[in-house]
């Protein structure tokens, strides 16, 4: 209900002159400058009298410094920077080198894009069931295993993932098993586990993609891979037994080399010599054949006198080897005969024929 007889009254009380624009004297109207100025006069009556102009100027020089510190920033060689205005990303990457933003406005978030590593399982003398893998032949194997990778992306790993690094491990253990879950026990033991790690890391890569994690993939080092605690001394016969079979393997193959290379070296020398025994047996019945057909022409021409040539030749042939001394009859003269150095010459004669 309006109160209309208030005598110059607000409704909390009496109304301050300075807001009537006239009163019952007469006086001017309300001056506004006049008011702001008394204001601000009473409003630094509660500022202690030592905080001077050249104070706040000097606080003024303090509070810019300190926003021009906070504009300036260094991105190492190792690093990459991503700038938020407004909390909104922009579109560079803020490379190595020193760099100028407009804080507060403007944020930087510094990410390291040197190679990280990551290390995932157990040790072999942990106790917990970390690291323990079933493969597909109903073996179970404690391995342990390194990431290595980059951020390729620093916008992406920032912002797209909460926490990118436990990702990449749980990423990392669900490859692992499942590609070591597809083999044979042996496998990650000893023959393939150069492939399983490129298998490992082409499903993590690709995994993290499909996240738009902003991460690559560089390696996955398988470094230690044994069996449980519990079958440790079994496995190890088992391993022992193997190593012993191909042993006993290589060294049965070096021995069939060996054999081999013997037996080829062996026919190799009885060929070479048929062959020369063949050329040798050729060259000498080429050269009897020479010599009979030069025999028979001088046969052709004096047959009674090759005839007694041949005769000859034939019985010193025959007789060189015996211990018999034939002598003509007609001869007057008693012959001196040593017989001694005849017959010694003759046994070392029959022993050199003997020795060839």
């Amino acid at each position: 209900m309006p109160n209309n007889n208030n005598n110059g009254r607000g409704p909390w009380g009496p109304r301050p002159t300075e807001f009537n624009h006239s009163n019952n004297n007469g006086s001017p109207p309300f001056d506004f400058d006049n008011f702001i100025a008394r204001l601000i006069k009473k409003i630094l009556g509660f500022i202690p009298s030592f905080y001077t102009y050249s104070s706040l100027y000097i606080s003024a020089l303090v509070a810019f410094s300190f926003c021009l510190f906070q504009s300036i920033y260094i991105v190492h060689p190792d690093e990459r920077g991503v700038e938020l205005r407004f909390g909104k990303i922009k579109n560079e990457i803020s490379l190595p080198g020193l760099h100028v933003m407009f804080w507060p406005i403007d944020q930087v978030e510094i990410v390291k894009v040197i190679e990280r590593q990551e290390n995932i399982g157990r040790p072999v003398s942990s106790s917990s069931n970390n690291g323990l893998i079933l493969t597909g032949d109903q073996n179970i194997v404690s391995l342990q295993f390194s990431v290595l990778y980059v951020v390729s992306d620093p916008r992406s790993y920032l912002f797209n993932l909460e926490n990118p690094r436990d990702i990449l491990r749980q990423v990392a253990e669900s490859a692992m098993r499942e590609v070591v879950g597809g083999r044979i026990a042996v496998d990650i033991f000893r023959s393939k586990r150069q492939q399983i790690a490129l298998e490992v890391r082409e499903l993590i890569q690709k995994t993290m993609d499909s996240y738009k994690s902003g991460i690559l993939i560089n390696t996955i080092s398988i470094e230690d891979v044994s069996p449980p605690r519990e079958v440790a001394s079994a496995f190890d016969e088992v391993q022992r037994a193997e190593q012993d079979e191909e042993r006993f393997i290589e060294e049965s193959n070096k021995y069939t080399n060996q054999i081999l290379g013997s037996a080829r070296g062996e026919a190799s020398r009885i060929r070479e010599s048929s062959i020369a025994y063949k050329d040798r047996i050729i060259q000498e019945a080429k050269g009897e054949a020479d010599r009979f057909l030069s025999v028979y022409g001088q046969y052709v021409n004096a047959p009674a006198l090759l005839r007694s040539r041949i005769y000859l030749e034939t019985m010193e042939g025959i007789l060189k080897g015996s211990k018999k001394v034939v002598i003509d009859q007609k001869q007057t003269v008693i012959p001196y005969l040593p017989l001694n150095e005849m017959f010694s010459h003759v046994q070392k004669q029959q022993n050199s024929d003997g020795g060839k």
